[in-house]
């Protein structure tokens, strides 16, 4: 049977993902690291490959995703605060970028900001 690796989210730095990952592997979950390489050597190529994606087994996912979501750091607006999600209330949110189009695809930095809620999955704009 082929192991089957999920993504628990994605990171434009390296060294974004490492504390996470640390924990991870500290607490005996195996972790997979997807396109580290290819970033570590050509960082401008992140946004283009949608970051460095966390990657654990399937059978360790809910475990996983605990620890991770004790760790993670959510979205935050232009005064520091956390993002409120319009829809649930939480302030669960991440960035969010759809890449959609080969022009966001070559150029992502035209592409405008949005939020994830990581609660209900409403997708919004960043205000401006």
């Amino acid at each position: 049977m082929k192991n089957e690796w999920i993504t628990l989210g994605s990171f434009e730095f390296l060294a974004d993902v490492q504390v996470i990952k640390g924990k991870l592997e500290s607490e005996g979950i195996q972790v997979h690291l997807k396109d580290e390489n290819t970033v570590s050597v050509e960082p401008f190529a992140s946004n283009a490959l949608g970051g460095i994606k966390l990657q654990v087994l399937k059978q360790d996912e809910e475990e996983a995703r605990k620890i991770y979501d004790e760790l993670r750091v959510y979205a935050v607006d232009e005064s520091g605060n956390l993002v409120t999600c319009p829809n649930c209330k939480k302030q669960r949110s991440e960035v969010y970028y759809a890449r959609k189009t080969l022009l966001y695809k070559l150029f992502p930095f035209f592409e405008p900001k949005k939020y994830r809620c990581l609660n209900c999955n409403i997708i919004r704009r960043a205000a401006s």
